[in-house]
């Protein structure tokens, strides 16, 4: 049995991905009650601890885990400071000047004590920018203190067949006496307006494929109004659009909104022709994706579009379960990941 110590686990992403790849999460945790709940959910097996990572110490997991070995250490330390949108937030500081900065130092507090073979770390792909190099030498810096050789990579979800334009950071470490730096698995999926003649890649999942046998209608009284206040533009936009269609620049001819002046999800709208966008953390009632039929996507809807099993109970109000969902790793992923690292350094 390979043993896996999750941390930031929130709803479950990273964690299913591992079980689905044939490990054992022995512990998991997070701060927020209800993704607790979500993980006890899901796995009767793992245990649980709601806590503050700061408070996570590995010489009190060893006694629940009655001294069970720990072979893996996964985690996503919460990214609001590498994110796209900290760009827009001038108040707020970003990298290891964030006040939440500590989740990433904890992180490597957490890996030194444990001190496991393998560790995987995920994080939004804005880690590697520039204004964040801090926070990424201090990963670099850290796996090597602490004897690891790291592989990272930022991945387009889409191109490892997840219907979602999504990409990520993803660094995994191996403690040097154990092999080489890992690999990467092979990107299966690509763009179709990329693939190359004689490529055997696939084209990317879509979300009519995702989610097209989930749009059944619902009575008048149970749908909420999407796009709020713009509601009546948003049935206007054609599918995968946004906002950018009632500009001048895209030849609108009577300009309601000026180039780049909101967000990008702002009046966002699905195509059943393609992968969706990020699915992020935060939902309102005109920031999408929206439905190509001009509605709020539905819980179900967005965990196919995450790849988490139709069965996966996410628990919580309508909004605790979308967090739970958009700030997840979709699992399909990180089991393509997780079975390459058991292929790579738990095969005997």
């Amino acid at each position: 049995m390979i043993n896996v110590l999750s941390i930031f686990s929130g709803g479950g992403g990273i964690d299913l991905g591992f079980r689905k790849a044939g490990f054992n999460i022995a512990y998991a945790t997070d701060n927020w009650p209800i993704a607790c709940e979500t993980l006890k959910e899901n796995s009767k097996s793992t245990i649980v601890e709601c806590k503050d990572v700061r408070d996570v110490k590995y010489e009190e997991i060893k006694k629940l885990l009655k001294n069970k070995s720990i072979d893996v250490l996964v985690g996503g330390p919460p990214c609001p400071a590498y994110s796209k949108s900290r760009f827009y937030l001038k108040n707020k500081k970003r990298a290891l000047e964030d006040e939440n900065s500590f989740t990433l130092y904890n992180y490597f507090r957490i890996l030194e004590e444990v001190s496991p073979k393998v560790f995987f770390f995920e994080n939004v792909f804005g880690f590697v920018y520039k204004p964040h190099e801090a926070a990424f030498n201090l990963l670099k810096d850290e796996s090597e203190r602490l004897g690891y050789k790291i592989s990272y990579k930022v991945i387009n979800c889409a191109d490892y067949g997840v219907p979602q334009i999504r990409q990520r950071f993803i660094c995994v470490g191996v403690k040097k006496e154990f092999g080489e730096k890992f690999v990467f698995p092979e990107e299966k999926y690509c763009d179709p307006e990329k693939i190359e003649k004689g490529s055997k890649k696939k084209k990317w999942v879509t979300c009519g494929e995702a989610i097209g046998d989930l749009d059944y209608d619902l009575p008048e009284d149970k749908v909420m109004q999407a796009g709020s206040k713009h509601k009546e533009l948003l049935k206007l936009v054609p599918p995968g659009d946004n906002y950018l269609y009632f500009t001048k620049e895209r030849g609108y001819p009577n300009p309601i909104f000026k180039w780049r002046s909101r967000y990008w999800s702002f009046l966002l709208k699905l195509s059943p022709e393609k992968p969706s966008w990020t699915i992020q953390a935060s939902q309102s009632n005109n920031m999408g994706p929206f439905h190509w039929k001009n509605r709020f996507l539905r819980i179900e809807e967005i965990k196919r579009i995450q790849t988490f099993d139709d069965d996966y109970e996410i628990l919580g109000t309508y909004k605790e379960k979308w967090r739970q969902v958009g700030n997840a790793v979709p699992p399909l992923l990180v089991k393509i990941i997780a079975k390459e690292i058991k292929k790579q350094y738990f095969t005997t």
